[in-house]
């Protein structure tokens, strides 16, 4: 059953700008901090706080290019679509469910991107980096609220209610980020 006037996702829409630009902030203070460090090699990034928390460790592995630039790239790039879409459901777009589809695709890419990136920062480099934990912050939701939305458009009936639980897996995500950081890092005694 496709959507009443009513039944715009006016929620999703300013959720998508505010996660958009806070993850778009966060890939420019990191890409600017690479430049800094392409600059200087000497250089410590305003984000390095500690051997536990920094930026400096991920910005300079082979897990901060994975495709051969700057990850932070992909941020500048990929964070302007939530923006773009949110904006255009507040102006009233409506869009076809293979849009919600591929949409939806795009941020599951992110969302696993994210999942490999803490993997790595925890395991493989033993570090938080300030700048990478709000990019997670602000994918996870992302990724949970397209999905519902997605299968809402897509006329699964339980999807409506769902919805109302996507801030809980949100926050079961970061637990289980927080614990698994702490059984690896024990970060709580580094602060």
């Amino acid at each position: 059953m496709p959507e009443t006037r009513s039944e715009r996702p006016i929620v999703l829409a300013v959720w998508l700008i505010v996660a958009g630009v806070i993850g778009w902030w966060a890939a420019f203070s990191l890409t600017m901090e690479r430049f800094a460090l392409l600059a200087d090699p000497e250089a410590i990034a305003s984000c390095d706080f500690s051997l536990l928390v920094q930026c400096t460790a991920n910005l300079e592995s082979a897990q901060g290019s994975v495709f051969g630039f700057p990850n932070p790239i992909l941020g500048l790039t990929g964070w302007v679509a939530p923006i773009v879409v949110g904006f255009a459901l507040l102006a009233g777009a409506r869009f076809a469910r293979w849009f919600w589809w591929c949409f939806c695709a795009g941020t599951a890419l992110a969302f696993a991107f994210v999942l490999w990136l803490i993997g790595q920062s925890v395991f493989a480099l033993g570090t938080l980096c300030p700048w990478c934990m709000v990019t997670w912050v602000v994918t996870i939701p992302t990724f949970y609220a397209v999905t519902v939305h997605a299968l809402r458009v897509s006329g699964v009936p339980w999807a409506r209610r769902l919805g109302a639980w996507v801030p809980l897996m949100a926050i079961l995500t970061y637990a289980g980020v927080a614990v698994i950081a702490q059984a690896q890092l024990n970060w709580l005694a580094q602060l």
